[in-house]
């Protein structure tokens, strides 16, 4: 599959530029239903997972990167969608989960880091060491940026060699969204472009890796998409006519985006047009999964008695404020607004919670309790509208999981498009 990402830069048959959308989650069901995008688009799946997701000490997942790789295998061959056509990615590498730590000591655990995703097969790993270190100065330069770079790459090569492409890049936005209201974002100049791509090439030279400095595909930039809780910045190709100039020019290298989450359909056929052929999707999945189920609450409160009912949106945030680390750091002002954020908020915080045993087992309920009774379609019709036309059209059923599923496509289908999958 390491093909399919270094052809990106080649067009289609129609001279059309190409791109490829990445899977940012480790939810089993946003999962499934990229699974069943790819299927209908027949079409490779790049699936993603973060260093503070899943890392050799677990992550916020419980998961070591080789658990990752069997946990979506399990999944793939569960709904029989072929694990070759799945393709692992390991983005924000680096010793950003450490970064409390001396340098020297936070760097230890960022190699070992790269070397057990490199070991489990990823086959996509995006360097970071962009962010401080404890006693390191308060701005890091390009130039020591790109020697932390080029030693992770150096470990995943000694255990791999020659099996990953990488990515590189340091404007990265804050994982899962901005925490602070955002009114307009600085586009990456092409001399910071030059100048990264330059740092990155000697310290890679220095250290031998010049058969891995072929194999970097991909820079990370800010192309001027965001969204912060409550609002989205959509790409506006004027802003970004450098950059896609700039890209025109590249045999080999794409622009990848993160947190295009959320962006028009249009404005993401706009991005791969011009050369953001790399398009990073994870918080807006997540938040599209607990739109629907939320919603399908809805639906039970219409059906069943108030005892019977799952209470799932109250447990939820129960757990949420009796184990406030996800967002308390990212969620600020009155209580009443941090309510509505831990709820609302397009960072989707929610998602560190599902996995929680009171929360899955209210799921469950929910669930339980929508497939022991018949569903009308004109409930659906109330509370998940484009699932009720989906029904209609014959598309789906009326099954829970199917509402589930069909929702969070809605929010991948616009990145099928754009990417021009099953085309």
């Amino acid at each position: 599959m390491n093909s399919l990402l270094t052809t990106l830069t080649q067009s289609d048959v129609r001279g059309r530029k190409r791109g490829i959308y990445s899977v940012c989650s480790a939810h089993p069901w946003v999962i499934e239903a990229a699974m069943a995008q790819a299927e209908a688009d027949d079409s490779a799946l790049l699936i993603e997972a973060t260093c503070n997701q899943v890392n050799q000490m677990g992550g916020y997942t419980g998961m070591q990167p080789a658990d990752f790789v069997l946990f979506v295998r399990g999944i793939a061959e569960k709904v029989g969608f072929e694990v070759d056509r799945l393709v692992f990615g390991g983005d924000h590498l680096g010793p950003n989960p450490w970064r409390h730590l001396p340098a020297h000591e936070a760097m230890r655990h960022a190699v070992d880091l790269l070397q057990a995703y490199a070991q489990a097969g990823f086959q996509k790993l995006h360097l970071d060491a962009s962010m401080r270190c404890a006693d390191d100065a308060a701005v890091l330069s390009d130039e020591s940026i790109a020697q932390r770079a080029a030693r992770l790459c150096q470990a995943a090569e000694a255990v791999a060699p020659g099996a990953a492409v990488y990515v590189i890049g340091t404007e990265v936005p804050v994982p899962g969204g901005a925490s602070e209201d955002l009114t307009q974002l600085q586009v990456t100049a092409v001399a910071a472009v030059e100048h990264t791509l330059a740092a990155h090439q000697a310290a890679f030279e220095v250290l031998g890796l010049h058969d891995a400095w072929a194999r970097v595909i991909a820079l990370v930039v800010q192309p001027g998409v965001e969204f912060d809780h409550t609002h989205v910045i959509d790409y506006r190709p004027e802003q970004a006519e450098a950059l896609a100039r700039f890209q025109q020019n590249q045999s080999k290298l794409v622009f990848e985006a993160h947190s295009t989450d959320y962006q028009g359909a249009g404005a993401l056929a706009r991005l791969v047009d011009d050369g953001f052929a790399i398009l990073k999707v994870g918080p807006g999945l997540t938040f599209a999964l607990r739109e629907a189920l939320y919603a399908l609450e809805l639906v039970e409160r219409e059906l069943l008695e108030p005892s019977e009912c799952s209470r799932l949106r109250a447990t939820v945030e129960a757990a949420m404020c009796s184990a406030p680390s996800h967002w308390q750091g990212y969620y600020h002002g009155t209580a009443a607004h941090q309510a509505q954020l831990r709820v609302f908020s397009y960072s989707d915080r929610v998602r560190y919670y599902w996995g929680l045993p009171a929360i899955a087992q209210a799921t469950e309920r929910l669930i339980t309790n929508l497939e022991a009774v018949k569903l009308s379609e004109n409930l659906i019709s109330q509370y998940l509208p484009q699932q009720y036309a989906a029904y209609r059209q014959g598309r789906i059923g009326l099954r829970v999981k199917d509402l589930l599923l069909d929702k969070v496509r809605d929010a991948l289908r616009p990145y099928a498009q754009a990417c021009r999958m099953g085309e």
